[in-house]
């Protein structure tokens, strides 16, 4: 007989819960969680949404259709997929070299990756300010080039791009880490060349955690405003986006107009938010390397 069988008299061991909270303990945890996801989250959508459809349907879609909310909406629109692919570009190469190669420097580059997540995004602004302002020996030569930066597309693209950049490349260093150089290798040595190798190994096991990089980068774009407010001017037709239109349209007390806009973007946001549940949903293996780090 196994020494693990209980004999007649011996008391079965009692199995125990993994928490000792009480019961009560549970259900206010869970309660507070969903109040909180109320009070922050649900209840301003639908205050925003609500405030949108005050005066009807029609006020709504009436006010997204004068000329300087076209222009608000185009310029976010156009501002995101610029700054999105040069994104996308740039964390796939410094994911690459940081996983790829060993050089002096490394923890410095990591570093400077993270320096939008602890920077202003007005300090940001202020910057690029101070290196392409009209007051500068460099944006005076651009103005007079007829290429200014600040107070026009070029700016906005940059501060844009600059509260934007790590999202892609925290994605995909991860997972270029736990794939290792393997894979790569073994395709230089059957004679392929780097752009090939790139194309059809180390492209193909990072696609689920570019295209999710890239979604993340996609939200915080469409809804930047500190950054962009310091180098935009907020020229109403020419430089305001959607985040900077919705502020100036509240001021004015222009309820409706700039709750429609708000509602817009959004709704824009709901939808990369959608897209990125479903990529978590469907590709939840992929991603997990990038989460465990």
């Amino acid at each position: 007989m196994s020494d693990l069988t209980l004999s007649p008299g011996a008391v079965r061991p009692v199995r125990r819960s993994a928490t000792t909270e009480a019961p009560w303990v549970r259900v206010a945890l869970i309660l507070g969680v969903v109040g909180t996801l109320i009070v922050l989250l649900f209840a301003p959508l639908i205050a925003v949404f609500a405030e949108a459809l005050s005066k009807g349907l029609g006020a709504a879609i009436e006010s997204l259709g004068n000329a300087e909310a076209r222009s608000a909406i185009g310029l976010t629109l156009t501002v995101t997929a610029i700054a999105l692919p040069l994104n996308a570009a740039f964390g796939i190469a410094a994911a690459w070299a940081i996983t790829k190669f060993d050089f002096w420097g490394k923890s410095v580059l990591i570093t400077l990756i993270d320096l939008p997540f602890s920077v202003s995004p007005v300090v940001a602004g202020l910057c690029l300010v101070l290196v392409f302002g009209a007051n500068t020996a460099l944006g005076t030569w651009l103005v007079a080039s007829g290429w200014p930066i600040i107070f026009a597309l070029p700016g906005i693209v940059l501060a844009t791009m600059f509260v934007t950049f790590p999202f892609v490349a925290r994605e995909l260093i991860p997972v270029m880490i736990e794939q290792g150089k393997a894979e790569e290798e073994a395709a230089l040595t059957l004679g392929a060349g780097g752009w090939r190798v790139f194309f059809t190994v180390t492209l193909p096991n990072i696609r689920w955690a570019l295209l999710y990089g890239v979604l993340l980068c996609n939200a915080r774009a469409m809804g930047e405003f500190g950054a962009v407010s310091v180098v935009s001017g907020k020229i109403r037709g020419q430089t305001a986006t959607m985040p900077i239109t919705i502020e100036m349209l509240y001021n004015e007390y222009l309820s409706v107009a700039a709750f429609s806009m708000a509602a817009l973007l959004a709704l824009l946001a709901l939808v990369t938010l959608a897209l990125k549940t479903l990529l978590e949903w469907r590709h939840a293996d992929q991603l997990a390397a990038s989460h465990r780090h």
